[in-house]
Parts: structure tokens; C-alpha cells; sequence
């Protein structure tokens, strides 16, 4: 047998011996000891961890790395919203581009093999953030999957002509309808803005993805809007294609109250995507003690079976001032904030930042290091799964569709891509 790229002795699971992996038109067709072929490549492992590749399931590209242009004072969402708007006002394609793809080469470097970016969509800035991404989706290509998500930020109802923009987004290939509905100005509009979503989302047949319930109680009804969204998934037929970024304010439910929401959200096979580098920062500022730590309840959704993932969502903007593209630095961050210490619940971290975050933006069936499935997966410098997340070592390889896009060797990064460094 001939192959592309063959991998020899390589950790796939801890406690099982190492096995080899062949890769041929992008697909994995062997994974087993001893395979016995030639190859056009050749990887030697040496016992180092695979994994499949990383997914950041909830990105925003067009506003990331604008921390020092308008410095956010006070650490709020009311006024990450109101200074990103200011620096939105002022966005230029150009300056666009070269910001998302500095964050996108992070994200290669450190093992993404997709994205699902977030761009809003709005009077301040139009279209540009769709735009550019479109180009970066095919400059991007061989490196990662890139989906676009329609999200109007500033509202629907509230912020008159952005519906018009949205269908716009959708008819030039943007592939992911969003909502924002709390920032609408009060309850009725808040449920006419989902409606208004789930209505565009099957008139393009397009999956949904919406910023939901991001605050620290329910005390205002905009923000506990869950039970609604997973009520129109089910009306709609949308089960396992809606996906909700944030959801803080379930946190702030008693056991008792949580669980029939749960019951909801799990039969709605919805996908909550926590976002604890955001929620942490922005959670929890007006507590003058036991100050709350804004997170989605992540112990409680998962035991109840509920597909939660996670991501970056910000990076060095008002929202998050921190960050790097890091799928491993924030999924140890996540084991941290939600008390997932045990070997068991490690592993449920790393899996809600691959398998998990492939479901949630509609990847799984093709994802994943078996044979048939497409060949995207990052080969660890360490030599147990079980260390990924705490050790967060180097991307040794990272493998996109069977092809070797990024090598670190001694501490030097080198990423086959005309944007990233070169050898």
C-alpha cells in the first residue's frame, strides 16, 4: 500500500500501545501497529499524543486585538459593547484583515483545524466583517474550515435595517444565521428577535447560533430566554442545529429551578458553547462580596447530557483583554473554573473542545482520528492524552486534511502558509 503521509508510533489512547496511522486523499484509511506501507511523508511520533484537531466553535474575528486602541475602564458588557461600537465606526477592510488573520495563524499554530467566527453584522460596520471573512474562508482553506455566522450584535428590532443587512450576509455566503437577542429593549422584542432568527435560519436552511442569556441572574426576562429558544427548536424541527454562546444567567438558578431548563435544552438538542474567558472578565462586577463568576453551569448541563463546548470567543479586545487562540489554554482555564480535576472530567474537557465543538457547529460526522474520517488531527509534544491539558504543550504536527500545516521543531514554528513564518 502506498499513502500520503504515513504516522508511525503514536498514542491515540493512553493505556493502549501505540499505533500507526495512513492518510491517503485526506482520509484516514489505516490506523493500527505495524502498518506496512510506503509513503510520500513520513511522521515518527515517537510515542508523542494525538488528538483530533482542535475547533474553535465561537470566535469574533473582525473585533479582536483592538485592546489598546480604546481601552475598556470599568470591565462591564454595557461598555464592551459601547466601545467596540466606537472602534466599529471606524473599521477599514485592510486593518480588518490583517487583525483576523494574525488571530487565525494563532489559532493554526495551536492546533485549530476549524472556526466558526462571529462577525456582526449592523449598521456601524455593514458588511466588512462578512466580507473579509468570505476571502479569508478561501485564503484559509487548506489550513482550517472556516463558517460565518450572521450576527447582528447592536439588535434586531432595535437597530432598524439590520435585518435587511442579515439576509444580505446570508445571500453572499455567510453559512450561520446569529441573534443577540437580550440586546433588544424589552421581552416582546426579545422573543420577536428569535422568531425573526429561526424564520431566516429556515428560510436558507441554515443552522442558528445566537449569544444568549449573557448576565448574572435572571432578574431581567431578556436574559432568560433559553426556555423560548429551545421551545422554537423544537417547534421548528431545528434539533441538533442550534448552538447558544454565554448562557451565564442559568448559573444563577437553584438546583430545583435548573433542572426542568435543562430537561429543555437537552431535548432540544441544543449546544451551549461556554466562553469562560469572556464570562469570567465581564461576569460578576456590580457584587460587592461572594462576587459571582460569570460561567454557564458546565457540571450540570454535562451530567445531564446536554453537547456543551467551549471556545476563545474574544481575543485582546473590550470584551476579553487576554488571549491567544489557545484551545488547550482555555479548556485548562474551564477544568479550573468548573472543578473538572478528575481524570474523567479532564477528558470531558478536552473532548467539549474537539468532539463536542465539532457537534456544535455541525462537524462531527466526518471528525474525529478513525478510519473514513477526514485526517485532521494535532500530534502533542507529550506522550499521554490525559497530559494534554496540563501540560499545553507545543503542536508538534498539525495535520489538516491530511496535509502537515504547521512543525514545531525546537521552538520554532514553522507553518506552511504565505501569512505565518516561513523555514
Amino acid at each position: 500500500m502506498h499513502v500520503d503521509l504515513l504516522i508511525n508510533n503514536v498514542c491515540v489512547r493512553d493505556e493502549a500501545p501505540l499505533v500507526d496511522i495512513a492518510i491517503k486523499g485526506g482520509r484516514i484509511v489505516a490506523l493500527e501497529p505495524g502498518i506496512d506501507a510506503s509513503a510520500d511523508e513520513i511522521i515518527d511520533a515517537q510515542g508523542r499524543a494525538a488528538i483530533p484537531g482542535l475547533i474553535e466553535a465561537h470566535l469574533h474575528l473582525d473585533k479582536a486585538l483592538l485592546h489598546r486602541r480604546l481601552p475598556a475602564r470599568f470591565g462591564t458588557l454595557d461598555e464592551a459593547i459601547r466601545v467596540t461600537g466606537i472602534l466599529k465606526s471606524k473599521q477599514e477592510r485592510e486593518d480588518v484583515l490583517d487583525r483576523s488573520r494574525q488571530v487565525l495563524d494563532m489559532a493554526v499554530k495551536h492546533g485549530t483545524v476549524a472556526v466558526r467566527a462571529h462577525p456582526d453584522v449592523d449598521l456601524i460596520q455593514g458588511l466588512i466583517g462578512v466580507e473579509t471573512l468570505l476571502a479569508l474562508k478561501d485564503e484559509y482553506n487548506s489550513l482550517l474550515d472556516l463558517q460565518i455566522v450572521a450576527f447582528p450584535q447592536e439588535g434586531i428590532l432595535k437597530s432598524k435595517g439590520t435585518y435587511e443587512l442579515m439576509i444580505d450576509a446570508l445571500r453572499m455566503g455567510a453559512d450561520v444565521v446569529g441573534g443577540c437577542p437580550y440586546n433588544e429593549l424589552n421581552w416582546d422584542d426579545t422573543k420577536r428577535h428569535i422568531d425573526i432568527v429561526f424564520e431566516l435560519a429556515q428560510r436558507f436552511d441554515a443552522p442558528v447560533d445566537m449569544h444568549a442569556d449573557f448576565a448574572d441572574d435572571t432578574a431581567d426576562q431578556r436574559f432568560a430566554a433559553i426556555s423560548y429558544i429551545a421551545q422554537k427548536t423544537i417547534e421548528t424541527g431545528y434539533q441538533g442545529r442550534v448552538s447558544l454562546g454565554h448562557v451565564t444567567s442559568l448559573g444563577a438558578l437553584d438546583a430545583d429551578t435548573l433542572a426542568p431548563v435543562i430537561e429543555q435544552i437537552r431535548l432540544a438538542g441544543i449546544s451551549i458553547v461556554t466562553l469562560p474567558a469572556t464570562d469570567l472578565y465581564l461576569g460578576g462586577r456590580k457584587d460587592q462580596q461572594n462576587q459571582r463568576r460569570g460561567l454557564t453551569p458546565v457540571k450540570a448541563l454535562h451530567s445531564a447530557g446536554v453537547n456543551v463546548a467551549y471556545s476563545s470567543n474574544n481575543v485582546r479586545n473590550a470584551f476579553t483583554p487576554f488571549g491567544k487562540a489557545d484551545m488547550l489554554l482555555i479548556g485548562n482555564l474551564l477544568a479550573h473554573v468548573a472543578q473538572f480535576g478528575v481524570p474523567e472530567h479532564q477528558q470531558a474537557i478536552l473532548d467539549m473542545g474537539t468532539h463536542n465543538a465539532a457537534r456544535a457547529i455541525g462537524l462531527s460526522h466526518d471528525y474525529g482520528i478513525a478510519v473514513g474520517k477526514q485526517a485532521d488531527l494535532v500530534i502533542l509534544d507529550t506522550f499521554k492524552v490525559a497530559d494534554a491539558l496540563l501540560d499545553i504543550p507545543p503542536r508538534a504536527w498539525v495535520i489538516k486534511r491530511g496535509r502537515i500545516t504547521v512543525v514545531t521543531q525546537h521552538h520554532c514554528e514553522i507553518h506552511r502558509h504565505s501569512c505565518c513564518c516561513a523555514q
